[in-house]
């Protein structure tokens, strides 16, 4: 809601075709406005107009007609909403003076129908209506999301606990690895020794040593390709036989889906149709029905008077001598003009009750069966998908195991290749190696072999010092981390008490309040209306549940007898008027708990009958100093109590 300043100006209300009014204008001043009159005379449906020019929805459109129309005008401001009647009920659009009315609807529109009076009368527990204008939801999401911050620190710490207990493995290996390189570094360098001293009286011809050597390296390198070559082999093999397996499970889960023929599902969405079909019909007939039931009740409780007359002053013929004589016990049909009794048309409206709910049954039974075959519907094409689903990814496997044969058939030709190339490479290499020269070439071999082995050892060394850098970089995040989930904790615990103070709060604060209104009405026999709050939230810290409902809030009623003892009851056994002011009572600490006149400019006050002139007239007077408008409406004789200074209407 947007706080609105209205000091001063006059507020014009235009309606049309709400709760029983046909067309009015009615200007409301600054202050106390009485709307006084006898019931049916249209106060109510105007105190409902202007809860809908406020945003609220609990207004109806009148029964002649399917939408209304409401705009306040406020100094410069004008606000015009559109009441629609639909299936469910009034559905309402345009901008209201509010952008959420439901503060308003609870504690400032205090109508017979008011959710918190009503609340009160039905003895449930209180905690929703009074906590309806704090929000909740939002401190509810601020506990969610505080709660995922912490699990995701949760894990992390334990994913860095995990490596603490990795770290000394690794920094075992790579001390070992330390020890490896030193001691192949030693044998390298005693091979290397050794082939100084054999170059040094061996002798041979450049060109013979340079031709073997040339062999040796083709031959090491086609070795290399060959071992490649057989690897890549290796690995296509068992792809295919991981795609056959996979391909297996799949058509053994597509053998395994039940049958969904076209027919069946052309028949089910030819009912769902027929179904959906029906229901429309039946919701526009109970519409039309609806309609003409609410108008009739219209008419039989007093509304729509112009009718009525209009009927009644048609010339009567002479008739029977006995409907002359009982004239005076019967009514007017409004449909042929005749004289009959109120219970035949009553008799007749029952019926027409009894068909309408008979038809709103019939369209529950369709619903239910639209359910059934929606279900059956989606369950076969969902099925019908899952297969189709099933038979493409057949395809791509069946497609990909026939690439990687393709390929394994490739590879094998190669292998086949190489396997040739590696025989005649060692046949050339044993043609031009002699005893000796055997020797110095193995102890080649022997120096090339130690050096890769050393490559190996310090590329390990160097993974396993990046992983212990890695570690160690972690493990130094593991305070900071620590320090968070420490501020995460107190939030969570700051966050769920808070919901508690809150709810303390608002019951100390309606308490107050309700004492004061008690001390305003001055009723003899309740010294005391009180909440008590009871089963406040357990373990704010390790209590995770997002549904978390907070307490229990009760209503007590303390009563004296006339011999002054005092003794505490509950609302269900007070008398139904006693639970009428209880519920007002209530309703109005609401209001000045939460402050509702500082930003809603209108007070409604309607259904006091349960309070005597008198009292209404001091409650009025309190109230009067809190809203910009205070409209409240009464019977003649309760309005005469009130100060003549208040502005009054009549005719609406």
């Amino acid at each position: 809601m947007g706080s609105l300043s209205v000091s001063g100006e006059v507020a014009t209300v235009t309606v049309e075709k709400i709760g029983g009014i046909d067309e009015t204008t009615v200007e409301v001043p600054p202050g106390v406005t009485v709307l006084r009159g006898r019931n049916a005379t249209n106060r109510t449906s105007f105190l409902q107009s202007v809860m809908a020019a406020h945003g609220s929805e609990w207004a109806s459109v009148k029964g002649d007609s399917d939408q209304g129309r409401v705009e306040l005008s406020l100094g410069e401001e004008t606000y015009t909403r559109t009441l629609t009647r639909t299936d469910d009920g009034v559905a309402g659009s345009g901008l209201g003076l509010l952008t959420d009315s439901t503060v308003a609807d609870l504690f400032a529109f205090l109508l017979e129908d008011n959710e918190a009076r009503r609340a009160v009368e039905r003895d449930v527990d209180l905690r929703e209506i009074i906590m309806r204008p704090v929000d909740v939801a939002s401190i509810h999401r601020q506990i969610r999301a505080a709660e995922q911050r912490k699990e995701e620190i949760d894990a992390e710490l334990d994913r860095i606990a995990s490596l603490k207990r990795e770290l000394p493995d690794l920094e075992r290996q790579q001390a070992d690895l330390r020890d490896e390189i030193a001691e192949t570094r030693d044998e390298l360098q005693r091979v290397e020794d050794r082939i100084d001293e054999r170059d040094a009286d061996f002798q041979t011809t450049q060109k013979n040593r340079d031709e073997l050597e040339t062999a040796l390296d083709e031959l090491q390198a086609t070795r290399s390709e060959l071992k490649r070559v057989r690897d890549d082999i290796q690995s296509e093999q068992e792809s295919i036989a991981a795609l056959r397996d996979e391909r297996g499970n799949l058509a053994v889960e597509r053998s395994g889906l039940p049958e969904s023929p076209t027919e069946r599902l052309e028949a089910l969405e030819s009912d769902i149709d027929r179904l959906r079909e029906r229901k429309r019909e039946l919701s526009e007939y109970t519409t039309r029905l609806q309609n003409v039931i609410g108008f009739n009740e219209e008419l039989l409780s007093g509304e729509h008077r112009e009718i009525t007359d209009a009927i009644d002053a048609k010339p009567e013929s002479v008739g029977d001598i006995t409907d002359q004589l009982y004239k005076g016990s019967k009514t007017t049909c409004w449909t042929c003009g005749s004289q009959v009794k109120p219970e035949r048309i009553e008799s007749t409206l029952q019926s027409m009750r009894d068909h309408l709910q008979e038809m709103v049954s019939e369209i529950g039974s369709i619903e239910d069966e639209l359910d059934e075959l929606t279900g059956q519907r989606d369950k076969i094409a969902e099925t019908r998908t899952r297969a189709q689903e099933l038979t493409a990814t057949i395809e791509d496997v069946d497609a990909e195991i026939e690439r990687r044969q393709t390929t394994v058939t490739d590879r094998r030709e190669r292998r086949n290749n190489l396997s040739a190339r590696v025989e005649e490479l060692e046949e050339r290499v044993t043609t031009l190696r002699t005893e000796e020269f055997n020797k110095v070439l193995d102890l080649h071999t022997k120096a090339n072999e130690l050096e890769l082995e050393l490559d190996r050892l310090e590329s390990e060394r160097d993974e396993v010092s990046g992983e212990i850098a890695d570690i160690e970089s972690e493990i130094r995040r593991n305070n900071e981390l620590a320090a968070q989930r420490e501020e995460v904790v107190d939030e969570l615990i700051d966050l769920r008490s808070r919901i508690d103070r809150l709810e303390a709060e608002a019951t100390d604060q309606f308490n107050e309040k309700m004492d004061d209104l008690l001390d305003i009405l001055g009723y003899g026999n309740i010294e005391r209306i009180w909440l008590e709050r009871t089963d406040t939230p357990d373990d704010p810290v390790h209590n995770s549940d997002d549904s978390v409902t907070g307490s229990t809030f009760t209503l007590h009623v303390v009563r004296s007898t006339d011999s002054g003892t005092v003794y505490e009851d509950t609302v269900g056994h007070l008398s139904e008027s006693e639970r009428e002011v209880t519920g007002l009572v209530f309703a109005l600490a609401g209001y000045l708990v939460h402050d509702v006149y500082e930003e809603v400019p209108f007070m409604l006050l309607d259904s006091l009958e349960a309070i005597d002139s008198e009292r209404i007239a001091s409650l009025v007077e309190y109230f009067a100093e809190f809203p910009s408008y205070l409209v409240v409406a009464l019977l003649l004789e309760d309005a005469q109590a009130l100060s003549d200074s208040y502005n009054r209407i009549t005719d609406i």
